[in-house]
């Protein structure tokens, strides 16, 4: 019963192994490199790329809300890296990156724009500005919970009764 065990769970630990690494495989396909991933307003976005070739020392590219930007050959042959400025006013979601490069290569990926946080965290209570309420409901929290904490230790039963 005890071997029918091991080898049950070696088998799924190499089953959910085989998963990640094909699905590390598929992450890695794209040709596109923008840093930062996430992205807030104001920020510059670099991309890099590997997808023109060695050849290629130039290319365009687009984003739909940074506009167009040149790609141009960096420290290593075959990788173009341009960059651009997100404008303050950009909306939250999901933007794309297009890049042309000569003969005739075009190469998309996405990245994310975030909200740049102002002032307090949010954090699901409410608005940030009534700290007075907050406060008194954490206050409340924990001297409720040290309550339970006393009441428990109170209840438990010491090791001898006569």
């Amino acid at each position: 019963m005890r071997k029918a065990r091991v080898v049950t769970c070696t088998g799924l630990v190499l089953g959910a192994l085989g998963l990640s690494v094909q699905a590390a495989a598929a992450v890695g396909d794209s040709d596109i490199h923008i840093h930062p991933r996430n992205a807030s307003p104001g920020s510059t976005v670099t991309v890099s790329t590997t997808a023109c070739g060695p050849e290629v020392s130039y290319g365009k590219g687009q984003s739909d809300a940074g506009g167009a930007f040149h790609l141009f050959e960096g420290d290593r042959k075959g990788v173009l890296t341009g960059e651009f400025k997100l404008p303050e006013g950009v909306r939250a979601g999901s933007d794309t990156v297009t890049l042309k490069c000569p003969p005739r290569i075009k190469v998309t990926d996405t990245y994310q724009v975030t909200d740049r946080p102002s002032g307090a965290v949010d954090a699901g209570f409410g608005v940030a500005d009534d700290q007075g309420t907050q406060i008194a409901l954490g206050g409340a929290l924990l001297a409720a919970a040290a309550a339970g904490g006393v009441v428990r230790m109170r209840r438990r039963p010491s090791g001898v009764r006569t």
